[in-house]
């Protein structure tokens, strides 16, 4: 399958602190991947590495073959990916439609934001009835709708999702994996997710991987990690487990 982000041994660090110790993994153009581990496992700095956010001190980051380590972020949404940051950041006083708009700030978006902007209202039509309403306004639930609409507004080959159900109901987490699913397979919007609830992350993805510490300790197809027993124990609560990560993993199916 072909790679559309290839990462390998990336550092990076806060200050003196290493956050992501020599991580190594591959997304599949078209693939939903997840990335799973406890608070502090370096989920999020991976992320905000890929987008821009922060550099690496060390290794590489390649899209669709360029190398994009250490572009700005406004150049790597350029190239075709998408962040949506944990905490639903949207523009509080601005209207929700103006807030979409945001999204389509490259030329080739900007050409069909209005087709854009109606596909996405039907995956999210309450978005619609909410066109003139300030962001601000919005629900917990409406305003993750909001950032996920306004990522797709950038026509993105890839989205970096960070904790996209944090603080909504169960039906309303429901809901919204059930439109990531939508996106990726109507669209082919290849998908890395970052997800505190595992159980859906891995109902989702078809490959994840595990983090520990600001290493990947263990990955696997999707459907065969929610079988792993550590898996199980930590994270699919099935067992009595620590839910700090403290107990090492097997070392098995690891990036050396």
């Amino acid at each position: 399958m072909e790679s559309l982000l290839k990462v390998r041994n990336i550092e990076t660090f806060y200050g003196p602190v290493m956050a992501i110790k020599g991580v190594s993994f591959d997304v599949a153009k078209g693939q939903i991947v997840a990335l799973l581990g406890a608070n502090g496992a370096g989920k999020s700095t991976i992320l905000r590495t890929i987008s821009g956010a922060m550099d690496p001190r060390k290794g590489t980051v390649e899209f669709s073959g360029r190398s994009i380590a250490g572009l700005e972020p406004d150049a790597i949404a350029r190239a075709g990916i998408s962040h949506v940051p944990e905490g639903r950041e949207v523009f509080p006083f601005m209207s929700v439609e103006d807030n979409l708009k945001m999204g389509a700030y490259k030329r080739s978006a900007r050409a069909d934001a209005r087709e854009t902007l109606e596909l996405v209202y039907g995956y999210f039509p309450i978005l619609k009835e909410r066109a003139a309403q300030p962001a601000i306004g919005l629900s917990g639930g409406e305003q993750q709708m909001l950032v996920v609409g306004r990522a797709l507004m950038g026509r993105p080959e890839m989205i970096l999702l960070d904790e996209p159900s944090l603080g909504l109901s169960p039906l309303l987490s429901r809901n919204i994996f059930e439109i990531i699913k939508r996106i990726n397979v109507e669209h082919g919007t290849t998908i890395l997710l970052v997800e505190q609830n595992a159980n859906v992350a891995l109902a989702t993805a078809s490959y994840g991987y595990i983090l520990e510490m600001g290493r990947i300790v263990l990955h696997d197809d999707a459907d065969k990690l929610r079988e792993q027993s550590d898996v199980k124990e930590f994270y699919l609560g099935l067992g009595s487990h620590d839910i700090k990560g403290t107990r090492r993993w097997k070392r098995r199916k690891t990036w050396r």
